[in-house]
């Protein structure tokens, strides 16, 4: 592959009809695996050995080699993680929670400087002038844009609600661009990742245009789908803003498509640099974490503004719903009170609860209400951080069944969905000649993947029973709540739901004499205040089970030291990082570790393709060749 090169011209363009000349005149290439051939941007390949594989990767995609990124460095904080998590579960926890310190600094900073401001002016510019409003994202960030979404239409529903005439129409100003869309909430749809005609496709899509605001987020600022929506918006005229998580000296030297966006001087580049992540490279932690709390507050600052503009709004409207004035301060204290002695007593309590019944080969199904996209963000992203069964669709009965799932007991699946992301389900729905537009490889073209509404609603995330979440005799259903608890239909909904299971318990974030549904009942006291969009509870909701996951995970052995042992290289960061994994822990040079990289891909593939049980490529390797 050839890796993006080249500053983009800044002059002279015709809105339509130049789209395509802003940014890298090629998409970065695409590398991924079929059952029988290998595939880069000319096509198929005959499958290669091992070592031939990591040659290829090694000499043509250094664009890929992303070591030098501190998302991607291990941190000295949590270097013996899975050993203290395995002796102290609550001290395994708190070490978690010490990373997350790291925030509040960096976000202080980024709040105080320019750019900053600039977002919030573009923000009520759009409110003012109905404009749009394009968050958008990949794997994590691509479940963060959907969420702000999310919080954005519930908000400004409930200000219609009061004021009809005041507020009508600013729900559907905000729309999420995810890469693959909506069905990849579920499941990573491979390549998008990696191929930045994709993120120019999808924002297109979107209609965005002069005076639109594109927000385009990306965990270490590397992304070439994300870096693609952001040129995208740059040429349809939007506000463009780049919102990333390394520092921008590192980026510049090391990463040619970031050097291009972070030197066009029209778009604002916004670092939330905080450092290495708790486990080496799972950007879903802090780097994610940072960029909700200060997206978020931008997003919240600018409605307060444009609410005090609006002299005649509805009082009641407004009343309740001012931001908060420290956003930094309103993390660092939230974190202290979840590190309280008796918050990780209850964080270990649920942890142990649910490690067991994985160890008595059980599943869990989470219920939830209020909360669905947060909770499914975790889950779903387990399935690729841990190299666990992704969510099995509904009549797929050879797939294995997933250890988690997500269900609202309350509504069917359709419902279920509308209610989870504030509206219809917005999915892809690329034929052959859609992906051959885009120079997609042969694979893709030949069997387009399946990402439309009928496949997403496959996923039955409703009240519809579901025998094999409750086949083993040793499964949970576990309700998650939070803030002031379960109302009264969902615990009824509970209640008729959890006949089948064989164990149930709850875990509760906010209140602590809220209502819980059943025992044992785990609650994470903590009442961080409300907010337009609820900031401070969904950062608590997705500081909690971002932790209480890694650490249960990493006592099933899915971690070693702070690395990602079991991760699968579905792209070529994460090829990237897997090598540098197993040089780090079998003490051999960068090549020869993609080479055992590279022969776990084949020796995984050939066991699951037999039926067999199988680690992910990474830890085949590190049991293969030991640890140096």
């Amino acid at each position: 592959g050839k890796a993006e090169k080249g500053i983009p011209a800044t002059a002279g363009l015709t809105r339509r009809a130049d789209i395509r000349r802003i940014g890298p005149a090629r998409p970065t290439p695409y590398l991924t695996w079929t059952r029988r051939t290998i595939l880069d941007e000319d096509g198929p390949m005959s499958r290669q050995n091992a070592r031939e594989q990591a040659a290829h990767f090694v000499e043509n995609e250094t664009a890929f080699h992303l070591g030098a990124l501190p998302t991607e460095q291990s941190h000295p904080r949590t270097a013996d993680l899975s050993e203290v998590l395995r002796r102290d579960i609550a001290a395994g926890l708190d070490r978690l929670f010490a990373v997350d310190d790291d925030i509040p600094p960096v976000a202080a900073r980024a709040i105080a400087g320019a750019s900053f401001q600039t977002l919030i002016e573009a923000f009520v510019r759009a409110m003012t002038d109905r404009r749009r409003i394009v968050f958008t994202g990949c794997g994590a960030t691509g479940r963060l844009s959907i969420l702000l979404e999310a919080a954005w239409r519930g908000f400004w529903r409930d200000m219609e609600a009061c004021d009809r005439e005041a507020f009508s129409g600013l729900a559907d100003l905000a729309q999420s661009v995810m890469a693959g869309g909506d069905y990849a909430l579920i499941r990573s749809v491979e390549g998008f990742e990696d191929f930045s005609e994709f993120g120019r496709r999808q924002l297109g899509e979107t209609g965005a245009g002069e005076g639109d605001v594109v927000v385009a987020i990306t965990e270490g600022g590397e992304t070439s789908f994300v870096i693609g929506t952001a040129w995208e918006g740059l040429a349809r005229g939007a506000d463009v803003f780049f919102v990333f998580n390394n520092p921008v000296p590192v980026l510049a030297a090391n990463v040619d498509r970031s050097r291009a966006i972070l030197a066009e001087p029209r778009i604002t580049a916004i670092d939330l640099a905080t450092g290495p992540m708790a486990i080496a490279g799972s950007t879903r932690l802090q780097a994610t974490t940072i960029e909700l709390l200060v997206v978020g507050a931008a997003l919240e600052t600018a409605l307060g503004r444009y609410l005090k503009s609006r002299t005649g709004a509805s009082r009641t409207a407004v009343a309740n719903r001012v931001p908060a004035n420290d956003y930094p301060e309103l993390l660092r204290t939230l974190l202290d009170r979840l590190r309280t002695p008796e918050n990780l007593e209850a964080l270990a309590g649920f942890a142990t609860f649910e490690q067991g019944v994985y160890a008595a080969g059980g599943r869990i199904t989470y219920a939830a209400e209020d909360y669905l996209l947060d909770i499914l963000t975790d889950t779903t992203e387990r399935a690729p951080t841990f190299s666990l069964p992704a969510f099995r669709k509904h009549g797929d009965d050879s797939a294995p069944a997933s250890w988690t799932f997500l269900k609202h007991p309350c509504l069917p699946t359709p419902e279920a969905w509308s209610r989870l992301l504030r509206r219809d389900p917005r999915c892809l729905d690329w034929t052959a000649d859609t992906y051959r537009d885009l120079g997609a490889p042969e694979a893709l073209i030949a069997t387009p993947p399946e990402l439309g509404r009928t496949e997403l609603h496959r996923f039955h995330i409703g009240c519809e029973d579901d025998p094999s979440r409750h086949a083993t005799g040793n499964d949970a259903l576990a309700a998650i709540t939070a803030g002031e608890g379960a109302g009264a239909g969902f615990r009824e909904g509970f209640s008729a739901f959890a006949d089948p299971f064989n164990r149930t318990a709850s875990l509760h974030i906010g209140s602590p004499c809220a209502i819980t549904p059943t025992r044992p009942a785990f609650v994470v006291a903590c009442n961080p205040g409300r907010s337009p969009l609820d900031l401070p509870m969904h950062l608590a909701v997705k500081l909690v089970l971002n932790t209480l996951s890694t650490a249960t995970l990493a006592r099933m052995g899915r971690v070693t030291g702070n690395w990602m042992t079991c991760v699968e290289p579905g792209n070529k960061k994460l090829i990237d990082r897997g090598t540098r994994l197993i040089a780090s822990l079998t003490r051999v040079d960068y090549r020869t570790a993609c080479e055992r990289l590279f022969a776990g891909i084949e020796a995984v593939r050939t066991m699951r393709e037999q039926g067999e049980s199988a680690v992910s490529p990474v830890q085949w390797a590190i049991r293969r060749y030991g640890t140096g």
